[in-house]
């Protein structure tokens, strides 16, 4: 019987050959293929660089509009507007610097400003596809009014008749320094031949969190609880007292009080900013000693503030005494 042979492989060269011959013929396709996918992939490209430039411009714009919208509010909070359009060009310019303020706008109270800024944006990618830039626009509100609620950094509450005493009876426009005798020693007259508002209870608040803190929320038209005795509040330490000197606070003013001791109460009329050059209130609770012995004193100066903190608000019916709160509600 005779045994079958395979056949011998046929040779590989004429198929690398027909391989060669077909890529060859597709070298002209892929190059018109990434030809024409070239000018989507540059519009991509523009898109993901140019527009994340805009964003990055338009936050820098934000902030420049955002500062001279404060720098405007807080000089017209004062009661002297000034030039405007120089003040936001020039914090503006001091933030940004190729940017054009608009003239700020005041609300028709007017209790707030509007500053609007602007920049020219030129682009890396986008002029391939004839968009040479972009007008980038950013607008800042600010508004501002008399504190009627807050958190002060002292618990101390003055009356209206010692604010009265040392202003003159109207919004503070000096920066004489006054020291102001805690009521047991007042001598301005306002406390009447007791010398005290409420039986042991010497102008101060009580804190905060049971005492943890030297700080005291109130508001404008509630009553708030006196801390007896002469001495600062539960939870304030020397260390934060002597942090204020040099300071200048928003305190409380009231207008009514009544009760005694641990029950004795002070009704809030307003807010007043007071700069704190020196104090003695015994002990190691004394900087500068503007007072002696057994006497309890602080002095400084009722001022005009803006304050631009977070710590108080502002609402109608608060009455003005120099201090006003500015918001950024854009």
């Amino acid at each position: 019987m005779q045994r079958l042979r395979k056949a011998p492989p046929a040779p590989r060269h004429g198929g690398r050959t027909a391989l060669r011959r077909r890529l060859a013929g597709e070298h002209g396709a892929s190059a018109v293929l990434i030809a024409l996918l070239l000018v989507p992939v540059l519009g991509f490209t523009a898109i993901a660089v140019d527009v994340g430039a805009l964003y990055a411009e338009k936050a820098r714009l934000q902030t420049a509009a955002d500062a001279a919208a404060l720098a405007v509010a807080r000089d017209c909070a004062r009661g002297a507007c000034g030039n405007m359009q120089a003040t936001a060009q020039a914090l503006v310019d001091a933030n940004l610097g190729d940017a054009t303020a608009a003239p700020p706008v005041l609300g028709s109270d007017p209790t707030s400003v509007t500053v609007t800024g602007s920049t020219p944006t030129e682009h890396w990618f986008a002029p391939v596809l004839g968009h040479e830039a972009t007008q980038v626009q950013a607008t800042a509100t600010v508004a501002w009014g008399a504190p009627s609620a807050g958190t002060a950094a002292l618990p101390l509450i003055f009356s209206w008749c010692e604010f009265a005493v040392q202003t003159g009876g109207g919004i503070p426009s000096t920066t004489t320094e006054r020291t102001i005798v805690l009521p047991k020693k007042s001598d301005t007259g306002c406390t009447g031949p007791s010398h005290m508002f409420v039986p042991g209870g010497f102008g101060w608040l009580v804190t905060n969190g049971n005492g943890t803190t030297c700080r005291a929320t109130s508001s404008v038209g509630g009553r708030f609880t006196s801390e007896t005795g002469n001495n600062p509040s539960q939870g304030c330490d020397p260390e934060d007292l002597a942090a204020l000197v040099g300071r200048t606070v928003l305190l409380p003013i009231f207008d009514d009080y009544g009760g005694t001791g641990s029950h004795a109460w002070y009704h809030v009329y307003g807010y007043a900013a007071f700069t704190i050059t020196s104090y003695h209130f015994g002990g190691q609770y004394d900087s500068g000693t503007p007072c002696k012995g057994e006497e309890r004193c602080i002095r400084g100066f009722f001022t005009r503030f803006v304050d631009t903190s977070d710590a108080f608000s502002y609402g109608p019916g608060a009455p003005s005494l120099g201090a006003w709160v500015l918001r950024l509600i854009r």
